[in-house]
């Protein structure tokens, strides 16, 4: 039996070696003077860390943009004493909050990290937090160049947002975090800090874990932020991001006395992630709820063990090389027979009354 072949096409080699011209049907090859063509290691690694953090300026910028104005938005409509504005100029929060400034500016936010977490999700990932990329950076999803990178565009695409806000739409900018009435900083570092570890735990369970729902991923991103500013916006402005809470100072040129906890909450909420994330991968959480991820196909093709030892036994199977592997077994089983039958016509032979010799004379076949 001859041995398998791999022929599952390498995308970057194989699949991008050649490329099929629609219009007369033949194939030429790319240029090798071409853009991409020619670039060592270190030039394609910086070219694309590069590209990744010019996506997390933009789509930062962009969150932030909408963000911010919408914030804006709330808070300009809204009497100065009242809750929405709690915390901002001096103002008291002893009335009950407005529920729907809080609810508007809980909205505004949370929809727009999953619009633009999912536009830019394929490009750099979506981060558009320095929180978020430090979580990322230390369960190995992204290298320490990029978090780097990222880290910088954030926090330039926060102040660019602010300042643009500021000079598009009338009135002073009010969209910075402070802390209520009677909201110490310890319990805004604390009350941060849960906030932060929510989305961030969230990132890594439905963006760092493959699984067969990850592409619909911003849309919990985006959910689990929501959630948090709705507790988080009436008592310390529901920062959880330093990058959101910086640039607004930075263009007011007001830093509160606390701002510190804009940055120690969010950290500690990222390590609070972190450990629990850790946990739940030393547990192999697969074990748990086997085949969950497998879809009507996996599941005919494979049947994971009740109850697995091991994440490894219940890894979700790859459908199409399994598929291809199989016909190729077949094809190779076809080949064999047929080399059988051809090695079968090829069998000395002793002459028969009905097959002539070389001589003329005709004698009986007697299969060896």
């Amino acid at each position: 039996m001859t041995p398998l072949r791999n022929i599952l096409p390498r995308h970057n080699q194989d699949s991008a070696a050649s490329i099929k011209d629609e219009s007369n049907g033949q194939t030429t090859r790319p240029d090798p003077n071409g853009p991409n063509q020619g670039r060592s290691w270190f030039t394609n690694r910086w070219r694309n860390e590069l590209v990744a953090a010019f996506a997390e300026f933009a789509g930062t910028f962009m969150f932030l943009f909408f963000a911010f104005g919408g914030t804006q938005v709330a808070n300009s409509a809204a009497v100065a004493s009242n809750a929405s504005t709690a915390g901002q100029n001096n103002n008291s929060i002893t009335q009950a909050p407005d529920t729907s400034v809080l609810l508007y500016i809980s909205l505004i936010f949370g929809f727009s990290l999953m619009v633009n977490v999912w536009v830019f999700f394929r490009v750099s990932g979506g981060l558009f937090n320095p929180a978020v990329t430090l979580g990322l950076y230390l369960i190995g999803a992204i290298g320490s160049v990029r978090a780097a990178l990222c880290f910088v565009s954030q926090m330039l695409a926060g102040m660019c947002a602010a300042a643009v806000v500021e000079a598009i739409l009338p009135g002073p900018l009010n969209v910075s975090t402070n802390l209520g009435n009677g909201v110490s900083p310890a319990r805004g570092v604390f009350l941060e800090m849960f906030l932060t570890s929510l989305l961030v735990f969230t990132i890594f369970m439905l963006a760092a874990e493959k699984h067969k729902a990850t592409f619909l991923a911003p849309i919990g991103i985006g959910m689990a932020l929501f959630v948090a500013e709705l507790v988080g916006v009436f008592f310390t402005g529901g920062s959880l991001n330093p990058a959101r809470s910086f640039g607004p100072c930075v263009v007011t040129g007001t830093f509160p006395s606390y701002h510190y906890i804009y940055w120690f909450g969010p950290i500690m909420g990222t390590l609070l992630a972190w450990a629990m994330y850790k946990i739940v991968k030393m547990a192999e959480y697969e074990t748990v709820n086997p085949g969950q991820d497998f879809d009507d196909h996996e599941a005919a093709l494979f049947h994971p063990p009740s109850h697995p030892s091991s994440a490894g036994q219940v890894e979700r199977p790859n459908v199409a090389a399994m598929a291809v592997v199989e016909a190729m077994r077949s094809i190779d089983r076809v080949s064999s027979n047929e080399m059988s039958r051809e090695d079968m016509g090829g069998i000395d032979r002793q002459i028969t009354p009905e097959s002539p010799r070389a001589d003329g004379r005709s004698g009986r076949v007697e299969h060896v």
